[in-house]
């Protein structure tokens, strides 16, 4: 047999939606080349790490991974240990200064030459690095595409890059700026996957609100909304993530008039405070987003919001925290991703005087945290008693012959039933309500 086809990669992946279907792409990238994917880091010839960096957390999460990996790089010299991601994007040769075991560090415009490198680290045992960010042209050439209808759900990137600079976000800094992809390639990726048995799509970028508005005669967001809407076999369609500063009227009329667009959009709100907001260049008052919200509540009255909150950023004082709180209770999020404030290199807050004590920041993100717990427990009990439409995706983590599925908020539900259910709509009539799921028996 080759001894291409004997060898076998571990791959972990950390942060969001964009760095999952990255991580797809190096899958496929390394089964061209003979490697076969393995559960366990300790069976592999390659190991590798596809990061986020989004958070400082995120970031010492993959310095303690590859300390976890440096007995099996003690024990097997060959083994090849990469970093790619925003991490990789982020440090560049600053992870192979610190990790003097680490063979090679790929950015995000850089998976492309994955196999390239890999190949290279085997054969002359040379360390790589590979950060440039890509033009535009060439990065309109590499967008991600896995049309293989091998599940329920897929995601679609339609958008990468952002030029927002919020003044917190390291985005712009590891993904580079905005381009979006052409809309006849993605609902040709759509068709492709609803043919596969593919029901669910989600569209993703950076800031899809704002697709190609850059692009020369390329249609709106809404319009690819309802281009995807058309296709035949797709059942739902889904989209992230959303800059309230970008979402059109045109974009929210499609809650109303689109039958097969979830009734769920997570607009990330940052901070209910004029002052902070404008700190962290968000482009919006409190009130410009609160009037979204009443506009997304009137086309759509069954709408759930969710959001994102950044607690203790530089400056942030107590009545500025209390404008946040007050925003919450008025908008009534279903849920709420919420995180402590943490300073990321080559942004504008990382120069910004931060006076607050962690100790203050921990009892205001306690503080939100209970409220929202509050907020959400009230939002999801309506639900009990109520039949809703499931979209069934796989058997259930629960077991017990249970299958789980999802309903239009994007709420896990695990219910009694047949596999064969798998990529089905059912009627569940909703029993129990968890913190973060719901139980159900199908009606």
């Amino acid at each position: 047999m080759d001894r291409e086809t004997n060898r076998k990669f571990y791959l972990e992946t950390f942060g969001c939606q964009m760095n999952v279907v990255d991580s797809e792409r190096i899958v496929d990238l390394l089964q061209g080349i003979g490697y076969r994917q393995v559960e366990a880091a300790d069976e592999a010839d390659l190991i590798l790490l596809n990061t986020c960096s989004i958070r400082d957390k995120a970031e010492r999460k993959v310095y303690g991974h590859l300390g976890r990996f440096k007995p099996l790089k003690d024990r097997n010299p060959g083994l090849i240990l990469g970093v790619g991601g925003c991490v990789a994007q982020q440090e560049g040769e600053r992870l192979l200064e610190k990790v003097r075991y680490l063979d090679l560090v790929f950015g995000t415009h850089n998976i492309h030459k994955l196999p390239d490198m890999v190949q290279e680290v085997e054969g002359r045992r040379v360390r790589r690095i590979e950060t440039e960010f890509l033009d535009r042209e060439t990065r309109l050439q590499l967008f991600p595409k896995r049309a293989v209808g091998d599940t329920v759900s897929r995601f679609v990137t339609v958008m990468q890059g952002c030029d927002n600079f919020c003044s917190y976000c390291v985005v712009p800094h590891v993904r580079g700026r905005e381009v979006s992809r052409p809309s006849d390639e993605i609902l040709a990726e759509v068709c492709e996957l609803a043919a596969g048995g593919v029901r669910e799509i989600t569209l993703i970028g950076q800031n899809v609100n704002s697709y190609g508005r850059k692009e020369p005669g390329e249609v709106s967001f809404a319009d690819l909304l309802r281009r995807v809407h058309e296709v035949d076999g797709v059942e739902r369609i889904r989209f992230t993530t959303s800059h309230p500063r970008d979402l059109s009227d045109e974009l929210i009329d499609c809650f109303g008039d689109l039958e097969k667009l979830c009734k769920h959009i997570n607009l990330p709100v940052q901070s209910g405070s004029d002052r902070i907001l404008e700190m962290m260049n968000r482009g919006y008052t409190g009130q410009d987003y609160l009037a979204k919200v009443a506009r997304l509540k009137a086309a759509c009255p069954q709408i759930r919001l969710t959001s994102d909150i950044i607690v203790g950023f530089p400056g942030e004082t107590e009545n500025d925290f209390a404008a946040t709180l007050e925003l919450m209770e008025e908008v009534g999020y279903a849920d709420v991703f919420s995180f402590l404030y943490s300073s990321r290199p080559q942004t504008a807050a990382a120069q910004m005087p931060d006076s607050l004590s962690a100790k203050a920041k921990q009892d205001r993100f306690d503080r939100l945290l209970a409220l929202q717990e509050k907020i959400s427990r009230q939002t999801w009990a309506q639900d009990v008693g109520r039949v809703l439409p499931v979209l069934v995706e796989g058997e259930s983590r629960q077991g017990g012959d249970q299958i789980f599925g999802r309903t239009t908020w994007n709420r896990i539900v695990n219910f009694q039933g047949e596999k064969t259910l798998v990529g089905q709509v059912v009627p569940v009539r909703i029993t129990t309500d968890f913190r973060n799921s719901q139980l159900g028996e199908a009606a």
